[in-house]
């Protein structure tokens, strides 16, 4: 079966992998990825994270275009509710005048951050409230200009950037499919409702200038390595990552029997649970993961996560997935 796939990078540090090393890290996997035939690659808005320095999307975005020469680029995605429509407009406008062609903006309703983090970005926790006016307006801005109208996005005028609906409820597919937009589920960290996300999207869909028939990326991480026992390490050190980090001990003091009482406590089924849809294995056995999941949910593109700081073992689990999956049909990615 023939896969769409996509990268999805939260740009991860940790350990001995310092800021920068993930953000360099970043635009050397972006080229890899490029030559491997992945069709996008996106960044996703995080702050206050110690381990995800994807904070700022649109500047990576410029940094992976200018290190990349095809693959489309960009948000996946923007927290909407942190950001005025104009100022995502003009920023993603800039990337799209100097990459034409290749720039995605993927729209998130929730703010990627706690409360005070929230409180610093002088954002109120109400704004999210306000998110399908601003997709409409933001989607406004980055069209034609309008008779009278008197506040534009310049750059970003016209430029038409394609805009991705994110969600991981029922909410998001439904303003989706009203829309007439293509629709992303965050399903790598929040499995639960992809399947009824995935059908209301298809059935509500309404056709647009946009968009003429339904297209769902839905997400999935993917840790694949030489031998199955090191994929199932990668696994195990993404999981056991995620279950410190529900716990507020993010920082590992070596001792295994506190890793395992994490993982056994209530926090750890529950990352046990967010990672529920992971493909775990060699490079054939990911594949047949990967290809039983987009069928399953119906999904057009498989946007891969791996949330691991070994850059070496993310590219190659990202290789060994691409070597068996994709196609020249596979490339022809949506939204060119």
């Amino acid at each position: 079966m023939a896969v769409r796939l996509s990268v999805l990078d939260l740009a991860t540090a940790g350990g001995d992998v310092t800021p920068r090393d993930a953000l360099l890290g970043s635009a050397e996997l972006a080229k890899r990825a490029e030559a491997w035939g992945y069709g996008r690659y996106w960044f996703s808005e995080h702050h206050n994270m110690p381990s995800i320095v994807s904070s700022t999307p649109a500047v990576l975005a410029g940094f992976i275009a200018a290190n990349t020469e095809r693959i489309r680029v960009g948000a996946g995605g923007v927290m909407l509710p942190n950001h005025s429509p104009l100022i995502v407009a003009e920023q993603y406008g800039t990337l799209e005048t100097l990459y034409p062609g290749r720039i995605d903006l993927g729209l998130g309703r929730a703010p990627g951050t706690d409360l005070d983090t929230v409180r610093a970005m002088r954002r109120s926790p109400e704004a999210s409230d306000r998110f399908p006016q601003d997709v409409v307006e933001l989607q406004a801005l980055l069209g034609p200009s309008r008779p009278g109208q008197t506040v534009r996005a310049i750059p970003g005028e016209g430029t038409n950037v394609p805009l991705y609906i994110l969600g991981s409820s029922l909410f998001g597919a439904r303003l989706a499919a009203q829309l007439g937009l293509p629709y992303a589920f965050a399903s790598h960290f929040a499995p639960a409702e992809l399947l009824n996300a995935a059908r209301l999207y298809r059935e509500e869909f309404q056709p647009s200038e946009a968009l003429d028939a339904p297209y769902m990326i839905a997400s999935m991480n993917v840790f694949a390595a030489d031998t199955e026992d090191d994929a199932q390490l990668l696994y195990a050190t993404a999981l056991e990552k995620m279950a410190r980090a529900l716990s507020g001990r993010s920082v590992s003091s070596g001792d295994r029997a506190e890793t395992e009482a994490i993982l056994r406590s209530p926090v750890g089924r529950h990352a046990l649970q967010m990672l529920h849809y992971s493909a775990v294995g060699d490079g054939d056995g990911a594949a047949e993961q990967v290809a039983a999941f987009a069928a399953g949910c119906g999904a057009d593109e498989v946007m891969v996560a791996m949330n691991v700081a070994d850059l070496p073992a993310r590219m190659r689990s990202y290789e060994l997935l691409a070597a068996r999956v994709v196609t020249d049909e596979a490339q022809a990615v949506a939204g060119g």
